[in-house]
């Protein structure tokens, strides 16, 4: 199998014809070939494997592939990288690792996050760099986590999140990793393409992708922290209870915001049991962001997250100021909320601007 013309992009392009088709046996042949043909392990997990897995998202935003096809192709994609892990490359970086006694990481999900492939990078990447890695791997429990943190006294622990609605968990683990003296190494698409939100959670050190972990991390991990804190005072707007109260209240604003749709957009009578069921998902999430965004005291979290819906929305062929009823509902149940209803009126700014549509919900 020769290699193609250009490069690592045509290694990456093979991965992904192989990757969508489902057909793993082809994918993890391009993977072999490419090591054979002289492209490095740490290359190929950055600059085809990563990008490949990546392009799964974009293509499912851009109602490119179905729901079932991102399934597949993330499914063959993280069997071609467990074959890597067993490469003799691979197993060979690892007790080379060992022997040099480099150090111990820990990486894991935090709670509630399921994404685990960049985790699974990282560790990869970390081994090949010739540290000992416990990969926890998906949605590890913060209790869990601190317990594993005790048994083994790593030198840093590495904590992966994809989606912004695991910051609030994501910064109980922080603060309660720093608390036994373990040093926090935060990545992942949920604490922003800048990294803002690692900072803001206190957060000893975040890179953007799992080779710059890897640089942070050469001339040894960041120092121990040396006071431990509460999660409370990094984000003092916390005590106005508005994130504690919409967060509990979450299941009853839904049902609200549902019942108000009905009441607004006669074509949700006709509305099958799953088109009503991804409806009331779709209200979910703009609930679970709207908490966020309060934890955060960030408008701009959650006014984005509604672009990107709308942009979901618009490749599929329904215009984004559907969203807007939605808004307006919770705007009638959070009136006495001021930081939520500033939140709510920069949204609804942000989606204004396309052509009025005849209302029409979202279905799937």
């Amino acid at each position: 199998m020769n290699a193609p013309h250009d490069g690592l992009g045509g290694w990456a392009d093979r991965l992904w014809d192989a990757a969508v088709a489902g057909d793993e046996h082809a994918a993890v042949d391009v993977a072999l070939a490419a090591l054979d043909e002289g492209v490095d392990m740490e290359s190929l997990l950055m600059e085809v494997l990563a990008p490949v897995q990546a392009r799964v998202g974009r293509e499912w935003a851009a109602n490119r592939i179905t729901v079932a096809q991102e399934h597949t192709a993330t499914a063959v994609n993280e069997r071609v990288l467990a074959a890597l892990a067993h490469h003799p490359i691979a197993r060979e970086a690892a007790r080379a690792g060992e022997s040099a006694g480099r150090g111990r990481i820990t990486v894991a999900c935090i709670d509630g996050e399921w994404h685990a492939f960049p985790a699974r990078i990282l560790t990869e990447v970390l081994r090949l760099r010739g540290w000992r890695v416990d990969h926890l791997g998906a949605q590890v429990p913060t209790p869990h986590l601190i317990a594993h943190l005790h048994r083994t006294a790593p030198d840093a622990v590495a904590l992966s999140s994809s989606i912004a609605t695991r910051l609030p968990s994501a910064h109980v683990a922080i603060t309660a990793c720093q608390a036994t003296g373990t040093p926090v190494l935060v990545g992942g698409a949920a604490f922003g393409p800048d990294g803002r939100y690692a900072r803001l959670l206190g957060a000893d050190a975040w890179a953007p992708d799992a080779r710059t972990a890897a640089d942070l991390l050469a001339d040894g991990p960041p120092p121990r922290p040396a006071v431990s804190r509460q999660a409370v005072d990094d984000l003092p707007h916390l005590d106005d209870q508005e994130y504690t109260l919409v967060t509990e209240s979450s299941s009853r604003l839904v049902r609200h915001v549902m019942n108000g749709l009905e009441l607004r957009i006669p074509e949700m009578a006709s509305y099958t049991a799953r088109q009503r069921r991804h409806t009331a998902e779709d209200v979910a999430h703009i609930v679970d962001f709207l908490g966020t965004a309060l934890y955060l005291d960030d408008p701009e979290l959650f006014s984005g997250f509604l672009s990107w819906t709308g942009s979901i929305l618009t490749a599929r062929g329904v215009p984004p100021r559907t969203l807007l009823p939605a808004l307006d509902l919770l705007g009638e149940r959070l009136s006495d909320f001021p930081r939520a209803r500033a939140m709510l009126a920069h949204a609804r700014e942000a989606l204004r601007g396309d052509e009025p549509e005849e209302p029409a919900w979202r279905t799937r």
